[in-house]
């Protein structure tokens, strides 16, 4: 129990500085910002599908609480990001004048994300080491597009770019509570963890289909799409290598 919690809160202490990453890339040019989101959106479309349908997906459906009950949970999953997306969406659509209110809504959003991502690698280590750091790797790969584009939204909204870095980085930090959260509530409830599982494969198919592949289809040439196909079938790859 102790070496699942020591490597669940590593874990997501790496996923977490991942909102530090606007240091690294504002002072980059927009065209080399914009090249590298492409491939960074391709692999995390393939590390979620591969995360859900390799590792958390077999897992639940393997558990002996039957299949059924695995598939309401992966449904349950996306409709709730479905939802949560809808309500995002719909207050910022109410909010026609003043900028900053759009900022703030953002990182409401982006602190029960980065919340949500602790809630299931917590979940996914108390399961399987190899399942936890498969899902790691996903939410760090998802994360660094969301993470830049979270920078870029607060910047946009007014805060200056240390006040956006810094409000990214505590926005994280909710990912530390989330894990342990789930270590401490999964270590003690298996059906928490067993229901965390096809919920976390619900959520990733969700964000992949939805939100990222959206983003892929807007290129048409053809170095830059061969680029992104290669990215997905690289993230798939790296979730089929390190399965248990």
């Amino acid at each position: 129990m102790a070496q699942q919690w020591t490597a669940a809160l590593i874990s997501v202490l790496l996923v977490s500085l991942v909102s530090l990453i606007g240091v690294v890339l504002l002072p980059l040019s927009k065209a080399r910002v914009q090249g590298l989101l492409s491939f960074l959106i391709s692999l995390a479309v393939g590390a979620l599908f591969g995360d859900a349908f390799i590792h958390l997906l077999p897992t639940a459906y393997a558990d002996g609480r039957g299949p059924m009950r695995a598939s309401i949970y992966v449904f349950t999953g996306i409709y709730v990001f479905f939802v949560l997306e809808k309500l995002i969406s719909w207050k910022q659509g109410q909010d026609e004048s003043a900028i900053k209110p759009v900022g703030y809504i953002n990182l409401t959003a982006d602190t029960l994300h980065n919340f949500v991502d602790g809630l299931l690698i917590g979940a996914s280590y108390l399961v399987n080491p190899h399942i936890g750091i498969a899902t790691t790797i996903a939410v760090f790969l998802h994360e660094v597009p969301k993470e830049l584009g979270g920078v870029g939204v607060l910047i946009y909204s007014g805060f200056s770019k240390n006040q956006a870095i810094f409000l990214n980085f505590l926005s994280g930090l909710a990912a530390v509570l989330g894990t342990l959260i789930s270590l401490i509530i999964g270590g003690r409830h298996g059906a928490f963890v067993s229901a965390m599982l096809p919920l976390t494969a619900g959520g990733f198919i969700y964000i992949a289909g939805s939100d990222l592949l959206p983003e892929l289809r807007k290129e048409t040439g053809m170095a830059k799409s061969l680029q992104q196909l290669v990215a997905v079938l690289l993230g798939i790859g790296l979730m089929f290598a390190i399965r248990d």
